[in-house]
């Protein structure tokens, strides 16, 4: 009756840990086997306990859905098998497991058999006190593991050996999450991990799953959050993997206009089909429950929203939205907060289809966070600007206030800012050297008092010159070298400065004020950030010109005393230290709109953080009747020793 109810939820699209019926799981007996491909001819299992020979081992079709199942005994852990499918058209093709837990290391692309991995978990508190939401701090770092840190020989460290080493470095940067690009097994390095085969199977270019494991539960217990890139958009064509399975189009859209994905040579999950919607719900699920993972961003979610620019493609109603991904994403958000709530699901959208990140109940595609594509794209391009030129592209700058608020913002600096000729953060920047690496630090600056949670790829916070690359490690040793130091240096401070200050992460309307927005020809911008009950601020100073400002006067909130906070000119960033203040008095005169207002000494390319001090300036009225009650006291004090 249970396996009865397996078929029925996995082929209804209703089946949330599928993984734990199809693939290969070791029963006492034997280990069990089951795939779907529902118009094979035949299917065996064959791999190196029979020399890859399946002729005693065909599996049987349980079902007209397309189930096929078989028991072999005296198999153990670590054997190779695939799936010999005679696929409709009578061609034969050997394919590895899509449940598969394990998989050999490319080029070999055999499934293992390994059964859901066992690890002894001591993250109890983080898994107990872990939530999302918008009052929280987020900080990412977006890490691809391969080429973070590599040993001497050039081989890739062991997900253990990466857990120490990156938590350290996490933890002394001040970030609260990492982002793992993807580890599903995939064939072919250049990919990334984009690309997959193996969705169920932890990479095995990096160790075991319980090495994953490990990797997992270190982070937590030194309270860092992990999150997946995740991609059920497309997979590889690659023949031993998902493109038709069974000789027809069995996980991608039967329309090959849908189904293949001519830009990046693979081929589009297809969302309307339960099978395949059970697939990818229970993989999500199989990542939280299994690894304790804390979130997956989900690549490229335009590729999935809207249908191909095809000449007569439309959906039903003439338009280009693919209503099948929108009601996949309702009900894959609603299934995966139903089990796991404190888990987060984020999009990289680059469109602008609304209410991503309403709930879907409400109408909306109910998501948690969605990547802020279009201030990436406006702010990069604004930074690229010569100092001379920003005041013609000033709405760069300010345009993405207009919509803050709309959804629950990521602010991504990620990978792909960094690749394929566009060159890495540092060489975006326009000028000399250090020019550049004041505006690397005018940018961080930015994106930090920016409304929305922030993301920063691995080598940005120090400055990285070469763009990233795949197949090497970071250039740590430009970490050597002064300038670079003093950029990471920076990086720290800031995220510390956003961990201690909650006005910094806590995102609603209500938490943002400008203060000066349209100084376009002096390429400055001043607004502030605040609680929700109004009792802290940070009033952030941006001057991206090229020329430093004496005595800039900026409209400020409340009649007290400034203090700088951080100094993105200071001298031990690397700056010039063109201002040593540390405070400024208010002055009871008019500007931007505010009854007073400081006047500041600000570097060219340089960002100024100030908060108001607790202790509040006394008017000239009241310094009048303190020195009054001062010299009241002094006449009683002398009268009273007179009379002794």
């Amino acid at each position: 009756m249970e396996k009865e109810l397996d078929r029925y939820l996995f082929h209804k699209g209703e089946h949330r840990e599928a993984y734990r019926y199809m693939g290969a799981h070791f029963e006492d007996d034997g280990v069990i086997f089951r795939v779907w491909a529902p118009n094979a001819r035949a299917i065996s299992v064959v791999g190196d306990f029979n020399g890859w020979n399946g002729d005693n081992h065909f599996m049987n079709k349980i079902n007209p859905e397309g189930i096929w199942e078989l028991k072999i005994p005296g198999l153990k852990k670590m054997d190779l098998y695939k799936f010999r499918v005679e696929q409709a058209d009578g061609n034969v093709v050997f394919k590895a497991d899509p449940y598969a837990f394990y998989s050999e290391l490319r080029p070999n692309t055999a499934s293992v058999l390994y059964d859901i991995p066992k690890f002894k978990w001591t993250d109890t508190r983080w898994m107990n006190k872990r939530i999302t939401g918008l009052n929280k701090p987020m900080n990412i770092y977006e890490v691809h593991l391969g080429s973070w840190k590599k040993k001497e020989n050039g081989d890739f460290l062991n997900y253990r050996e990466i857990a120490e080493e990156l938590c350290e470095y996490v933890k002394d940067m001040n970030y609260t999450h990492i982002e793992v690009m993807p580890i599903n097994e995939y064939p072919l390095d250049a990919s990334w991990g984009y690309q997959g085969t193996g969705y169920y199977s932890v990479t095995s270019r990096y160790g075991l799953p319980e090495d994953f494991m490990y990797f997992v539960n270190y982070m937590h217990r030194h309270n860092i959050g992990v999150i997946l890139d995740w991609v059920p958009g497309h997979f590889c064509k690659d023949a031993h993997g998902l493109y038709r399975f069974d000789g027809t189009a069995t996980y991608e859209y039967a329309d090959e206009r849908i189904g293949e994905n001519r830009e990046w040579g693979t081929c589009n999950f297809d969302l309307t089909r339960y099978e395949v919607q059970s697939f990818l719900i229970s993989n999500v699920n199989f990542w939280f429950k299994e690894f304790h993972i804390d979130g997956v961003r989900i690549d490229a979610v335009a590729n999935m929203l809207y249908l191909p620019n095809v000449d007569g493609l439309t959906n039903r109603y003439g338009g280009k939205e693919n209503l099948g991904a929108v009601d996949f994403f309702k009900k894959f958000n609603s299934a995966i907060h139903d089990d796991f709530p404190n888990c987060v699901v984020m999009a990289e959208d680059s469109t602008a289809w609304p209410n991503v990140t309403k709930h879907a109940v409400d109408g909306g595609l109910g998501f948690d966070n969605k990547w802020n594509m279009g201030w990436m794209n406006d702010t990069l391009k604004y930074f690229e600007e010569d100092p001379l030129y920003r005041k013609d592209h000033h709405g760069k700058l300010t345009f993405s206030f207009m919509y803050a608020f709309s959804e629950n913002y990521v602010l991504p600096l990620s990978h792909d800012e960094v690749v394929h000729g566009k060159k890495s953060i540092v060489n975006k920047m326009p000028g000399f050297f250090g020019a550049q690496l004041a505006n690397v630090r005018a940018l961080y600056s930015y994106q930090m008092l920016h409304p929305g949670k922030k993301l920063n790829f691995m080598g940005n916070d120090f400055a990285q010159g070469l763009e990233w690359r795949f197949y090497e490690q970071l250039e740590w040793q430009l970490l050597d070298r002064e300038e670079n130091k003093k950029v990471q240096d920076y990086c720290r401070a800031l995220n510390k400065m956003y961990l201690k200050e909650k006005a910094l992460w806590e995102d609603s309307w209500d938490t943002f004020e400008w203060i000066e927005h349209e100084n376009h020809n002096g390429n400055t911008i001043t607004f502030l950030r605040k609680t929700k009950d109004n009792s802290e601020k940070i009033i952030g100073i941006f001057n991206f010109s090229g020329e430093s400002k004496i005595g800039y006067k900026i409209g400020v909130p409340e009649d007290k005393i400034y203090r700088v906070v951080l100094n993105s000119d200071d001298e031990k960033y690397g700056g010039t230290n063109f201002s040593k203040r540390k405070r400024y008095k208010a002055i009871a005169e008019e500007w931007n709109g505010r009854p007073q207002h400081i006047e500041v000494d600000i570097c060219g390319n340089s960002v100024i953080f100030l908060k108001a001090e607790e202790k509040k300036i006394k008017t000239e009225e009241e310094v009048k009747e303190e020195k009054k009650e001062k010299t009241t006291k002094k006449r009683v004090i002398k009268t009273k020793k007179e009379e002794v």
